[in-house]
């Protein structure tokens, strides 16, 4: 009988243990993906790239002599189904650690039956626990055990046939992909970023230099295995120890949002859930469109809406700005970004934005409120940054950029610059939003009561 390998969140060939589990163990494999309805977004960045992603997949099984098999709908639905048509009694996977993926893979498993294996981590949760037993919360015990727990090689893909068969085809995406699609272009971008890996501590919070990996996609979509990129990157310098050091992250909050599903909705640290958040809607729309009046936190949200990237450093700046600036919901900025990114992964996002409102494991202190003027002239000394994003400010000279305000009319007119107008003023005084939430926080962290209420969710912090 043929087998189904059910391509999701690891769209490649090598080192994909369901793929090489599949076709070490079965005759015929059946490569197939499932354009899921409540995820294919014609038009959006991410979609586009998956779409690419998936052509190129298809490239790879037509050199084994197959082809990709794909449909559209609900996943369990269509993957029952399609096992019923061509007679396979098992369906691998790479198991997914969403709330989501969790209830489609169960409501799938009830009709059909799952091989799972663990491609999608280096360490898959609940492989490294605490020592009294439970799920890490504190990130550097946890990074820790995961430096040094041990982890098997996987096996290389077998000589199974490919059926030939492509369903549907791919549905309609829309637009260009943001980079070259694929296994192979993703190895690529591994191999060049391995030869600057070594100036990461140095260059890592430079969004004008863009010295980064720009991998986050290539592992959001699985084209590219957490486990080769430590593998041929290696913890030999500071540098690659750092790098490799951000993949331990990644599948701490992986770790953490498979324990604590809820978290995506509710404040890990039970503490904040009593924020009086303003919800401004003008204040989150001009966040959203990059006019904050603050240049790098506007450069940061122009990317993000132009290309859905964005580099680290300002996605720490623009979303402190939101929650602490502008005290607007933590959960309204991770939604946008969740809708937005090319990389847009569910664990990472929740995880890093409860990070930087304070409210969840490992969380910045909530008196942590980072200045987007001292911000930009650090990170983006001479401005180039801003400049790429903002045009309107072009004309200004140097690190002025970041603080406009602060120049003199003749100055401003002779850059052709108008605040109010050409571009907007500050939609609010920072040392003022400063003391607001300082006082907020402060507030609710003094009104804690003892013991978890209904509806809320205890925490072990150990």
């Amino acid at each position: 009988m043929p087998a189904i390998v059910w391509f999701r969140r690891d769209l490649r060939l090598a080192d994909n243990p369901a793929f090489s589990a599949a076709t070490r163990t079965n005759d015929t494999v059946i490569a197939l993906f499932v354009a899921d309805h409540r995820l294919w977004r014609p038009g959006s960045v991410r979609t586009t790239m998956l779409a690419a992603h998936l052509a190129a997949l298809d490239d790879q099984l037509a050199a084994r002599g197959g082809r990709l098999r794909v449909h559209t709908g609900d996943p369990v639905e269509v993957v029952p189904a399609i096992g019923r048509t061509v007679g396979a009694d098992a369906v691998y996977v790479n198991e997914d650690y969403s709330p989501y993926a969790i209830r489609r893979d169960a409501a799938v498993a009830a009709r059909v039956p799952l091989e799972r294996s663990a491609g999608l981590v280096v360490h898959a949760p609940g492989e490294l626990m605490t020592t009294s037993g439970g799920p890490p919360l504190v990130f550097t015990p946890y990074y820790r055990r995961w430096v040094d727990h041990p982890w098997g090689l996987w096996l290389a893909p077998g000589a199974a046939h490919i059926a030939g068969d492509t369903g549907e085809g791919l549905p309609a995406a829309g637009g260009a992909p943001l980079m070259a699609a694929g296994e192979t272009a993703a190895l690529g971008r591994l191999s060049a970023f391995a030869d600057r890996v070594d100036a990461y501590p140095v260059e890592r919070d430079r969004p004008d230099l863009d010295t980064t990996s720009h991998l986050s996609a290539d592992l959001h979509f699985g084209v590219i295995d957490p486990r080769r990129v430590r593998h041929e990157l290696g913890e030999a310098t500071a540098g690659r120890a750092a790098f490799v050091r951000q993949l331990a992250w990644r599948d701490f909050y992986a770790q953490v949002l498979y324990h604590h599903p809820w978290s995506v909705e509710h404040e890990l640290r039970r503490e904040y859930a009593g924020i009086p958040w303003r919800n401004d809607p003008a204040d989150l729309a001009a966040w959203q469109e990059g006019r904050t009046g603050y240049p790098i936190v506007d450069a940061g949200m122009r990317q993000l809406l132009a290309e859905g990237f964005m580099h680290n450093r300002l996605r720490m700046i623009t979303a402190s700005f939101l929650v602490k600036d502008l005290l607007v919901d933590w959960r309204l900025g991770e939604r946008w970004f969740r809708r937005l990114l090319v990389d847009g992964d569910i664990a990472q996002n929740v995880g890093n934005w409860q990070w930087v409102a304070g409210t969840g494991t490992d969380a910045a202190p909530y008196f942590r409120v980072f200045n987007p003027v001292s911000q930009g002239r650090r990170f983006d000394p001479a401005g180039d940054y801003v400049r790429r994003w903002v045009p309107e400010l072009a004309g200004l000279p140097g690190a002025a950029v970041h603080a406009p305000w602060e120049l003199g009319p003749l100055d401003l007119a002779a850059a052709g610059v108008t605040l109010g107008d050409t571009y907007p003023d500050a939609i609010v005084d920072h040392g003022m939003a400063r003391q607001r939430v300082l006082a907020v926080y402060g507030a609710v962290r003094g009104e804690q009561r003892s013991g978890p209420q209904p509806g809320e969710h205890p925490v072990d912090h150990t």
